[in-house]
């Protein structure tokens, strides 16, 4: 049987000294508030302010993935099973197709407020 290197397709370079990356994993999180611009969510882990993010929200029976950049982060409560944070989001550029599904979900939850 051959090594695994004579499966590779192209040639690995080993790294003498350091390079590093970051890793980006969805992790779940509770929308407080949102609006055309943002919105205010909790985590259990913190933000780094300026940070820039993709978030995948799910509004109502839809589902986006929209970047936005951490305004503020400070810790929300202090549970026995850990911390809540609470950050402000500013949605970055949206394109019009994620804009016009933001724009309904806002729209819908207002008419049905309306309708109480």
């Amino acid at each position: 049987m051959g090594s695994l290197e004579d499966k590779r397709d192209t040639d690995r370079i080993e790294i003498l000294g350091e390079l590093n990356g970051e890793v980006m994993i969805f992790q779940p999180m509770t929308i407080k508030e949102i609006s055309r611009g943002g919105a205010q969510v909790e985590t259990a882990f913190a933000l780094h302010l300026d940070s820039l993010h993709d978030f995948r929200l799910t509004l109502g029976d839809r589902s986006i993935v929209i970047k936005g950049r951490v305004a503020h982060c400070s810790i929300s409560d202090v549970e026995q099973e850990g911390v809540v944070y609470r950050s402000g989001l500013e949605f970055i550029e949206p394109s019009e197709r994620v804009a016009s599904v933001i724009r309904d979900f806002i729209e819908a939850i207002k008419t049905g407020r309306r309708a109480l």
